[in-house]
Order: C-alpha cells, then sequence, then structure tokens
C-alpha cells in the first residue's frame, strides 16, 4: 500500500512539473499565433514555434529538471539556507516567459501592428504557477493531514498563561544579620581594607536564612504554554483557530502582491509597446530572485530591498513622471517606506547620535 509521504511527493512534483510547462506551453503558443499573424497568416512560423516549445520543454526537463529532483531528494534531510528548486524554475519557465512577452512587444513595434499585448491570462498564469511553486515548497515539511507540527510552534500562543509562582531570594535576604551591604561583618579584615574577600553564606535556592517575606518582592513567574487552548472553549472558540498551513497561502500572495502590480502596469498599451517594457520586466524578473531564499532567513529583508523595493519605487516614480498615474500612488510609497525604514533601522541607529539615550 502506497504511504501518506509518498502520496504527497508525488502530489507536490506533479503540481511544480504542471507549474512548469503549462505557462511555457500558452506563452508560446500565443506568440506563436502572433507570429503567423505578422507573417501574414503563415501556418509554417507558428507551427516552427510550437516545435520549438516542445523542444524546450523537453530537453530542459530530462537535462536540468529530473536530474536536479534526483539530488535533491537524495539530500532531502540536509538544512540549506535557499531553494535550488526555485532557482531552477525561476531559470527555465519564469526567465524565457519574460523573454517571450519582450520579444512580442518587440515584434509587434517593429512589425508596425498592434495585434496582442499579452495583458491577463499569459502574465496571470506565469505569476500563478510561481506562486504556487513557493507554496509547494513552503508546505513540503509539513503533512497535510492533521494538525499542523512543522511550521513555527508557536502559532497557536497567544500570549503566557501564569500556572506556577515561585519565590526566588532576594540579595539582602542572602546575607546574615550581622553583614552590611558589601555582604561582609564589620570588623573583618575584609570590610578593614575594601577587599572582597568576603564570601556570601547562602545562595539561591537556599531554604535556611529566607522568609515569606522577605521573598515577596523577588517572587518569579513562571509561564507555560500547555494551557493555551483554555481561550478557545465555547461555542466560538473555532473563530480563534490558527493553522500555519493555510497562513502560507496568504503569506505567499502578498509576498508577490508589488511584482503583480508591476506586471500589471506593464500590460498597459502605451507601456508595453514603448521601450519602457524593458526595464520593467527584467526588474520584475530580479525581484523573483528572491524566491530562492528560504522564508526565514535574514538576508531575505536584504534581498527584498535590493532586488524590489528600491528599483519598483524608481521605475515608478519615472512612470508617473512620463505616463501620468499608471500606477497607484500606494506603491511607490510602500516602496519608499520599507527602503528608508530598512536603511534606519539596520545602519543610521548603529551611529553613535542614534544611539543617545536621551532622544526618544
Amino acid at each position: 500500500m502506497t504511504s501518506g509521504k509518498t502520496v504527497k511527493l508525488v502530489l507536490y512534483e506533479v503540481l511544480q512539473f504542471a507549474a512548469l510547462v503549462v505557462p511555457i506551453f500558452v506563452i508560446m503558443e500565443r506568440f506563436a499565433g502572433l507570429v503567423r499573424d505578422v507573417k501574414g497568416r503563415d501556418l509554417t512560423a507558428y507551427w516552427l514555434v510550437v516545435a520549438v516549445s516542445l523542444a524546450y520543454v523537453t530537453s530542459a526537463t530530462l537535462l536540468v529538471w529530473v536530474p536536479l529532483k534526483f539530488v535533491i531528494l537524495k539530500r532531502q534531510g540536509s538544512i540549506q539556507q535557499w531553494r535550488p528548486t526555485a532557482l531552477a524554475y525561476l531559470i527555465l519557465c519564469t526567465l524565457p516567459c519574460f523573454a517571450v512577452l519582450i520579444a512580442s512587444s518587440k515584434v509587434q513595434v517593429d512589425s508596425g501592428h498592434r495585434l496582442d499585448h499579452f495583458a491577463e491570462l499569459p502574465v496571470s498564469l506565469v505569476l500563478f504557477s510561481l506562486i504556487c511553486v513557493d507554496i509547494t515548497e513552503r508546505l513540503r515539511p509539513c503533512r497535510l493531514l492533521g494538525q499542523s507540527d512543522s511550521l513555527d510552534p508557536d502559532f497557536d500562543i497567544h500570549g503566557p498563561v501564569l500556572t506556577h509562582l515561585e519565590p526566588v531570594p532576594t540579595v539582602s535576604s542572602q546575607l546574615r544579620p550581622d553583614e552590611g551591604q558589601n555582604g561582609l561583618t564589620p570588623g573583618s579584615p575584609g570590610a578593614k581594607n575594601g577587599s572582597t574577600s568576603g564570601r556570601w553564606r547562602h545562595f539561591a535556592g537556599s531554604p535556611t536564612h529566607s522568609t515569606p517575606s522577605s521573598r515577596a518582592p523577588g517572587t518569579a513567574y513562571l509561564y507555560s504554554s500547555s494551557s493555551r487552548h483554555r481561550s478557545y472553549s465555547g461555542n466560538l472558540g473555532f473563530l480563534w483557530r490558527r493553522d500555519g498551513r493555510s497562513e502560507v497561502f496568504v503569506d505567499s500572495f502578498l509576498f508577490w502582491l508589488d511584482t503583480v502590480e508591476m506586471m500589471r502596469v506593464a500590460g498597459e498599451p502605451s507601456i508595453f509597446y514603448s521601450a519602457w517594457v524593458f526595464p520593467i520586466y527584467i526588474i520584475s524578473f530580479l525581484s523573483t530572485l528572491r524566491m530562492v531564499i528560504t522564508p526565514n532567513n535574514p538576508l531575505l529583508s536584504c534581498a527584498g530591498v535590493a532586488l524590489q523595493d528600491f528599483p519598483f519605487f524608481i521605475v515608478r516614480v519615472a512612470l508617473i513622471v512620463v505616463f501620468g498615474y499608471v500606477t497607484p500612488v500606494l506603491y511607490p510609497l510602500k516602496n519608499a517606506l520599507v527602503s528608508l525604514t530598512f536603511i534606519y533601522f539596520t545602519f543610521l541607529t548603529r551611529l553613535r547620535i542614534f544611539r543617545r539615550q536621551s532622544m526618544f
């Protein structure tokens, strides 16, 4: 009988392979139709492009995708800070698709036609497939049945729960009644010459010279997360339930929302049939390289600013100046704020002038 892990592995691999080949076939077929129309309904050009797409998918699958998957599965237990599958997908699928989209614009501009600006279906399909690959890579360590146990274990903790009180003796209770503040008996040699030869007689946890009144100021509160599900009681307790696996989908779509908006701007006819389509698609592809880094890697924050927010801010400001408000002002404001706050909290706060306690 086939195990659950095998079924999950096959399901993930089939989804990722479909996300690899489907966008290429759809975009190449649409590009083949565009070339056919530009060439005066020439079917030879159409089938030539289709044959090239079939040959590319076959060679890329057999020479790169399958061997890479075999190596990754053999080293499945190793902990990595980057995702080779995501890098291979970006190179084998996303990069060729973006190149074909740019080529379609160039072909139509050179021929003087405006037949198809690849606005909705191809671009949305490429980005949706990219998001699906990202989601499958994030869900790979998790179970598909039962409760989540492979994501952040603190997903369900909404606050500490007070479960036990344990008195902790204070420093004053450690000293004998005839000892001073320095822990030395008056008249001892250590007290006379100011040396530190005196020793405390009792340490933390000693029950001999501690009373409840002396322990009260140092009472320690121990917290436990074993009772965190008590807040879920009641008829509406299901509203408090959280599962990291479902939140992966939300996080993935939010992660790519800025890139999706940039690709939407590239689909505007005034921009698609101009030279601005080149920098837009180039920086959009560079922003997708963030997927190679694992989600919990600290390098992801720096990569997000360097590969997405700062370049997107420059291009969006230029587009607004040249074409008007083709993109909402909210997005360049977001890019600017993310870049400035990253620079401030990462670099400027380390300077001496920003470390003064008298400020804020």
